[in-house]
């Protein structure tokens, strides 16, 4: 249980703190609409986080990566493979036709391939801090 409430608060902790910035700064949205949009995200990373934080561990047991330049690939590609089609069906859901699912992914890949990689740091130092022993570790 405290390895669920750990990754998903530091999930959300992170992705807030950087979608807040982005949605102010880069897209220049509202505070208010910032509020909404970010409560909204609190529900869906609070179902995600602890199973994208699963899915890393999983894929960093299979992968065994040993050097530095190996952890940060293995985090990319398992935020990749986890996100991306997450991302894709929260677009459908939410009515967006292909060729705009499309567009969308392609801009978000971006953000994602940045983010894979500090995201994956932050939560080890999160476990870390709060003494979580990942599953690897046991």
């Amino acid at each position: 249980m405290r390895l669920f409430i750990v990754d998903t608060l530091a999930t959300i902790i992170f992705f807030t703190i950087i979608a807040t910035f982005t949605e102010l700064v880069i897209a220049g949205m509202a505070p208010g609409q910032v509020l909404i949009t970010r409560a909204i995200m609190v529900v869906m990373m609070a179902l995600t986080g602890r199973l994208y934080a699963a899915w890393r561990d999983w894929v960093f047991a299979r992968m065994l990566p040993r050097r530095r330049i190996g952890r940060a690939v293995v985090d990319v590609v398992a935020f990749m493979a986890f996100q991306v089609p997450l991302y894709a069906a929260t677009l459908a859901l939410a009515g967006a036709d292909p060729g705009k699912i499309i567009t969308a992914l392609g801009s978000a890949t971006l953000f994602m391939l940045t983010l894979s990689r500090p995201f994956g740091l932050f939560l080890e130092w999160v476990r870390r801090l709060t003494h979580v022993v990942m599953p690897a570790q046991r």
